[in-house]
Formats: structure tokens, C-alpha cells, sequence
């Protein structure tokens, strides 16, 4: 018999309502069985594509001890409340962003909690900030598939979630540790999306793969689900990030992700 915790009856019943004042339309997670993949980089991203086509757009930033959203978008102050709850800050672009980078005194500072204290975090970005109306959030998961991937799953009523991974040796065994922890906690796989995928000659525009031959199309094959994306490895993205500019990339690596997305979970009134 199976013996994981995923599994119980309870974890179909733990769902939290979020704050009184929200009305969150879709909550996609993306996640990656392990850190250095660009997750982070990929929930931006889809962030940007999505306000770009119009839609009140969310990035909770669920990864607390690891949090880098907040300097994507170039966010350092600290968040603002009022008697209601916690406000997100806004990025230049308008879109809401709350981390734990963005309550503490000093954002260098680490978060040294132990996991209840992490989870008890996280479900406080969902019922004690405002987020007001959201047609998409996308919530930035920690790597791994520990505490904070499972109080999420039970706890959010996530709509579906995106695999992030890379071109290596491991990747098969790690993409399946993350899809079926979904499978198990009863969350869709929207799909996956391989970051680093290759480097584009800047002379002849050829595509050089540094990490050899991709095998992205065989796992999604495999696991019946869909590539959203093959992302090149572009140092002008990693500049715009570390600028917190992420909001002026012009890169069309995940246009079709989000077109899919937008599709596959459309929002009333658009």
C-alpha cells in the first residue's frame, strides 16, 4: 500500500479562503524538482507576457528562504499595510508582488525558520495580503518538492502548475519526482519548460547546445504532457534581472507558454 501523506483524505480538505477583499481568478504554480533551472526567471517572465496582453497579473513569491522576485522587478521597499491587511508592492508595470523580501528590515538578511513557521508564511500571502482582483497569479515555488511544495498544493486552489527544467542527465528523474507529486496532490501539469536549452551564435544564428541533445520532447511524451517552451540561455535577460528591470525583456522564448495558458485557463470578461 502506498504509505505517503499525500494521499489522505485530508488533503483534499485543507483549502484556505484567501483575503475578503480578493478575487484571484487562477493561481498557476510553477515549480522545478531542483534549484539553479531558472524558475524564478520563468514565473517572471510569464508575469510580464501576461500583463502585456492586459490581465491584472500576481506574483506571490512562495520560495521564503530563497526569495528573488522582489529584485526582478526592481522592488526594494519595504511592504505597506493598512487595517485591512498587507499590501503587495507594484511593479513599474502594475503588477502586485508580495515575498518575504519585502517585510523583512534588510532584504540580505536569511530567513532562519524552521518549516511550520515557512508554511504558516506562505498561507498568509494567500488570507492576509489584498491582492484585490487577479486574473492570473503565478506563485514562485522553492525547489524541491518538501514542505512548502505541499502546504501550497493543500492549501491554494492551485489551477495548474508549470515543470521548469534543464538540459542535463538528471533532468528525467527529477521532471518525474515533480510531476508526480502533482499527479498526487490531484494538480494538473500544464506543462514543462526546459530553460537553457541552447546558446544562439550572435554572427551565424546558430543554436549551440552546451548541455548536449535535449530530451524534453521524450519526457513530455512520456508523461502525457506538453512542451510550453525551449528557453535560450540570454545574458542580456540575466542583465535585466540582476537590474531589476525584468520588465523590459523583448525575448519571444515564452510567448507561445503563455498564449497556452491564457487558452487552456481563461478569465471572464476577456
Amino acid at each position: 500500500m502506498d504509505s505517503t501523506p499525500f494521499q489522505t483524505k485530508e488533503s483534499q480538505d485543507l483549502k484556505i479562503e484567501t483575503h475578503e477583499m480578493n478575487q484571484v481568478k487562477k493561481v498557476i504554480g510553477v515549480v522545478s524538482g531542483k534549484g539553479g533551472v531558472g524558475k524564478s526567471l520563468v514565473t517572471g517572465m510569464l508575469a510580464v507576457n501576461m500583463r502585456r496582453k492586459g490581465y491584472r497579473v500576481g506574483v506571490l513569491d512562495a520560495d521564503i528562504t530563497g526569495p528573488s522576485i522582489p529584485r526582478m522587478f526592481g522592488l526594494h521597499r519595504k511592504a505597506q499595510g493598512s487595517e485591512h491587511g498587507v499590501l503587495p508592492e507594484r511593479s513599474s508595470n502594475d503588477i502586485s508582488v508580495m515575498s518575504i523580501n519585502l517585510l523583512l528590515e534588510n532584504e540580505e538578511d536569511p530567513v532562519l525558520w524552521r518549516g511550520p513557521i515557512i508554511a504558516n508564511t506562505l498561507k498568509q500571502f494567500w488570507t492576509d495580503v489584498i491582492w484585490g482582483d487577479i486574473d492570473y497569479m503565478f506563485m514562485d515555488m522553492p525547489p524541491g518538492t518538501g514542505d512548502i511544495a505541499l502546504t501550497a498544493f493543500q492549501s491554494l486552489p492551485v489551477d495548474g502548475i508549470v515543470i521548469v527544467t534543464s538540459p542535463q542527465d538528471l533532468v528525467h528523474m527529477i521532471v518525474k519526482k515533480a510531476y508526480n507529486m502533482a499527479k498526487k496532490m490531484n494538480v494538473p501539469v500544464i506543462g514543462l519548460v526546459e530553460n537553457m536549452s541552447y546558446v544562439e551564435c550572435g554572427d551565424c544564428g546558430k543554436q549551440i547546445k552546451l548541455f548536449g541533445e535535449s530530451r524534453i520532447d521524450e519526457i513530455a511524451e512520456e508523461l502525457g504532457t506538453k512542451v510550453l517552451a525551449k528557453m535560450p540561455i540570454d545574458p542580456k535577460i540575466a542583465q535585466l534581472c540582476d537590474n531589476g528591470e525584468i520588465e523590459k525583456f523583448n525575448h519571444i522564448a515564452l510567448d507561445e507558454a503563455a498564449k497556452y495558458i491564457e487558452e487552456k485557463y481563461s478569465v471572464e470578461g476577456k
